[in-house]
């Protein structure tokens, strides 16, 4: 009896297949990280609003279906692509670890953090994301950031890059040996290489 269940915790269980999960229509939060899969089908389970497959290894997940989503953790797969323009209300969004260079953020406007570490990114385009608090987008091969339009970020970790230009808000930065953040009031915590910084503010 399936039709009423609302949540499934499945993680850790050296699962390599998940073929059925389709039948638990009612599901809202779903839990099967730390496995063995290398698909997963939830395209008809469209109440979702948490999803975590972390450290799976799928290449590709179809979520256009699954517009509720609010919390999604993609963490340590190989995911080389992902479309997020249904999922409107996303709050939070984890995807370290896996080869996504490049995202459409556009449509997620809601989003109050995003985790991307390690994915081999270029460029970011966060420049609608105006709930944004917290940014971690270390070991990835940036040279540019525009924070200018995130007057809510709190925190922000972008070390091991290739940054050469930080625009937050008013301060705006060049070979990262001058950094000025006056302008991000809402700001408490940030992460750089900051061995070239002669001057911050």
């Amino acid at each position: 009896n399936i039709s009423d269940l609302t949540s499934l915790s499945v993680g850790e269980k050296d699962i390599v297949d998940l073929t059925g999960i389709e039948a638990f229509t009612s599901l809202t939060n779903l839990d099967c990280r730390f496995n063995d899969l290398t698909s997963l089908d939830v395209s008809s389970i469209t109440g979702l609003t948490y999803l975590d497959f972390a450290s799976n290894q799928l290449s590709s997940i179809d979520l256009s279906n699954n517009i509720s989503l609010e919390y999604l953790y993609a963490n340590n797969n190989q995911l080389t692509s992902m479309d997020l323009g249904s999922m409107s209300s996303l709050i939070h969004f984890y995807y370290n670890y896996n080869q996504l260079p490049s995202l459409d953020l556009s449509a997620n406007t809601g989003l109050v953090r995003i985790e991307c570490t390690d994915n081999g990114i270029t460029n970011i385009d966060v420049s609608g994301l105006t709930a944004l608090e917290e940014l971690t987008c270390f070991q990835n091969e940036l040279t540019s950031l525009d924070l200018s339009s995130n007057p809510a970020l709190k925190v922000l970790s972008c070390f091991t890059n290739q940054l050469i230009h930080l625009n937050m808000k008013n301060g705006v930065t060049d070979q990262l040996t001058v950094f000025n953040a006056t302008g991000n009031s809402s700001l408490t915590c940030i992460e750089v290489n900051a061995d070239d910084i002669a001057y911050a503010t």
